[in-house]
């Protein structure tokens, strides 16, 4: 078996590897969340942690790893013996890929037994294999949404449920979640991002000299893996031991009051979510006092656990740019840490602080600096600069999205749009980014698509459209029509075979289960930002709706697109995208005023969704057209409409004053679309028609 490349051979990333390394010393801070560009090293930093572990006791013969200090006693395995005998082995590193089946990861019936001994028995899945592990999952922004719910639960509750296939079981799964991910490739749900202690930022490096020892570095890697693992063998078992001895002092470590009074005012000053935050800034300010050597967590301490805790907790909508205002973060820090004591007298510390019995050490820009330890921390080799991520910038943006939250209006909804402004702008337009979004998105009333998709082609999971499909919840068993059985109904297998009196299930025997779950959908906004939207308070609202939709489709899964007419033309704004914070930035910078073409938009929509259907076939659209159905530019809009025919659409009808032509009512039975009035958009104003729109479609 190749070695795996050494943990201490990574150049630069010292936040990386701390954040790693605080983790292994104390799990109970909830694992690392890693983000970074594709080559960044990620998943190389975390194979080699694995090979850092201490080593664990469990029970001889239990596929669940129990502790024998401490067996579990619901432990599908057991309940053990008194004179159960020990087995001594690695820490596990288990890899849950995104493709894979919620059986493997829960684990399903043992098919071998219930066919063989006809007796219901448990095979246990991933999450059984990761307990007193680590479990790591790269690229976890695309793993299904089904898979993210196992995963919260598990973390949330330190055990895993399965309830499948005739098999109730509850065992322990306490691991070490670790992810990577990539963030072009779109955000993860923020309730997943949540439940990682800490989330650390990487970058590739920006000059010569350490791109050119990481390259030195993994060619001879690869040119003699075992050679190369003993050049850096002395330093990995070095830091193996400091984790050890670490764990061993943990329980030793203090964390007084006046410490956690600062870590409450930061965490306050920094506005997180939810009190999580100050719990993982505690435990990582104490394992990071027991990685010093120190019997009493200081400041600097709180510092470097802050920087490493608080960066991803502030996000208050999933349109916000991710990651965090880091000169906000440092300026709260500096406000909090550097001011005298409470009392006027010097900070926790004295002659415990410091391993040898001295002052501490002083707090380096990457935290976790120590003279005496292996030097992970060598900030000429540092992709980061030696701090922390730099801020994130979304894709196609060389400017990081404004918050939408800012210069807000105080109108609340179309009626308090004054009559009289819905007149032709002409060729006036108003600077890029002037208009602001008012008061704060809300939730929107569900859009569907009718009739239901067939996912088992390949169409994509979601939140938003009925679907058959691979996952999802079990309505019913069919025999197979033809081709490769995609999912098996189990019991329904064994009772045909029963029927026939065999103990032994027959090609004949095999029942199909039949899922309906929930698919994404292609989401193409068509706005119209011409002169007759042009009145400041309506298109305010208006941007408000449009941003409510988009964070309904970041929730729901979908791709997104969006289409601006005005002038004498339409334009393509955001190409259909997975990345939905682009879709903010667009909204913020859209330009008004000018005529209506609303044909053009009608046809760059037609276009847009053909060219789309040629790279996906399997994703259905859904049209939203918001306009309050004017135009005065261009040729009638229903003459365009035969091109859109059988995509269901909805169209947001965005007229205002007390007299309404109905010319967005007349363009949706065109499209035999819904007509929905911009007002009606809320859920909330649903009443008791009910909140869901559902979109006559193929």
């Amino acid at each position: 078996m190749t070695s795996p490349y050494p943990f201490s051979a990574v150049v630069g990333l010292p936040d990386l590897r701390l954040a790693l390394l605080l983790t292994a010393v104390s799990p109970a801070i909830g694992g690392v969340l890693v983000r970074g560009e594709k080559g960044t090293a990620k998943s190389t930093v975390v194979r080699g942690l694995a090979t850092l572990l201490p080593e664990v006791d469990v029970v001889a013969g239990c596929r669940f790893a129990c502790d024998p200090a401490a067996p579990d006693p619901s432990c599908p395995d057991g309940p053990h013996a008194p004179d159960f005998g020990l087995v001594r082995r690695r820490s596990a590193l288990v890899e849950l890929p995104v493709g894979a089946t919620e059986d493997r990861v829960v684990g399903t019936l043992d098919l071998q037994r219930a066919l063989g001994d006809g007796v219901k028995a448990y095979e246990p899945g991933l999450l059984a294999a990761a307990h007193r592990g680590v479990l790591y999952v790269d690229e976890v922004n695309l793993l299904p949404d089904h898979l993210v719910d196992l995963l919260l639960d598990a973390a949330a509750m330190g055990r895993a449920h399965v309830e499948r296939d005739g098999v109730s079981v509850k065992h322990a799964a306490r691991f070490l979640l670790v992810g990577t991910m990539n963030p072009e490739e779109g955000e993860p749900r923020p309730q997943l991002v949540d439940r990682f202690g800490l989330v650390v930022g990487v970058a590739s490096p920006s000059t010569p000299a350490p791109r050119a020892e990481v390259v030195r570095r993994r060619l001879a890697y690869e040119n003699d893996p075992e050679a190369f693992a003993a050049r850096f063998a002395e330093e990995d078992t070095a830091l193996a031991a400091r984790i050890a001895a670490a764990r061993r002092a943990l329980p030793g470590v203090s964390l007084p009051d006046r410490q956690l009074d600062r870590i409450a005012r930061i965490c306050l000053a920094y506005r997180v979510d939810g009190l999580r935050a100050d719990i993982v800034v505690a435990r990582t300010a104490v394992a990071l006092a027991a990685w010093h050597g120190r019997t009493v967590v200081t400041k600097d301490d709180l510092r470097d656990a802050a920087r490493l805790a608080l960066p991803h907790r502030r996000r208050r909508d999933p349109l916000d740019p991710p990651g965090a205002d880091q000169e906000r973060l440092e300026e709260i820090l500096d406000q909090e840490l550097n001011g005298p004591d409470d009392d006027g007298g010097p900070d926790e510390g004295g002659p415990d602080d410091g391993p040898d019995g001295g002052d501490p050490p002083p707090s380096d820009p990457s935290p976790g600096s120590d003279p005496a330890a292996p030097d992970i921390s060598d900030k000429s080799h540092d992709a980061n600069g030696g701090g922390g991520a730099p801020p994130p910038v979304s894709p196609g943006s060389s400017t990081p999205p404004p918050d939408p939250s800012a210069d807000k209006s105080e109108i609340s909804d179309l009626s308090d749009v004054a009559p009289g402004n819905d007149g032709d702008a002409g060729p006036a337009t108003q600077p890029a980014g002037e208009l602001a979004f008012a008061q704060a998105p809300y939730q929107t009333r569900l859009l569907t698509i009718g009739g239901r998709a067939n996912r088992q082609q390949g169409a994509h999971a979601g939140r938003r459209s009925p679907a058959h499909g691979r996952h999802g919840r079990v309505v019913r068993s069919r025999q197979p029509s033809g081709g490769k059985l995609v999912s098996l109904h189990l019991p329904d297998s064994v009772r045909a075979a029963a029927l026939r009196g065999s103990r032994s299930v027959h090609a004949q025997d095999l029942r199909e289960a039949v899922k309906v779950g929930r698919e994404a959908n292609l989401v193409l906004f068509v706005v119209d930002a011409s002169g007759s939207m042009a009145a400041r308070q309506r298109m305010t609202v208006v941007k408000t709706a449009v941003l409510s939709l988009l964070r309904d489709a970041y929730q729901r899964r979908d791709k997104v697109g969006m289409i601006t007419f005005r002038g004498a033309e339409a334009t393509s704004v955001l190409e259909p995208t997975a990345s939905h914070e682009v879709g903010v930035l667009r909204l913020a910078e859209l330009r008004t005023g000018g005529r209506t073409p609303l044909a053009a938009g009608l046809r760059q929509a037609a276009r847009t969704l053909h060219g789309e259907r040629r790279r996906d076939a399997r994703r259905r659209p859904l049209l939203v057209v918001v306009t309050d159905g004017r135009a005065t530019s261009g040729p009638d809009p229903l003459t365009v409409v035969p091109a859109l025919a059988g995509v269901p659409a909805v169209v947001v009808d965005c007229e205002s004053g007390p007299v309404r032509l109905g010319l967005a009512q007349r363009l949706a039975r065109a499209l035999s679309a819904d007509c929905v009035p911009l007002s009606a958009l809320s859920a909330g104003s649903a009443g008791k028609a009910g909140s869901a729109v559902s979109v006559v479609g193929s």
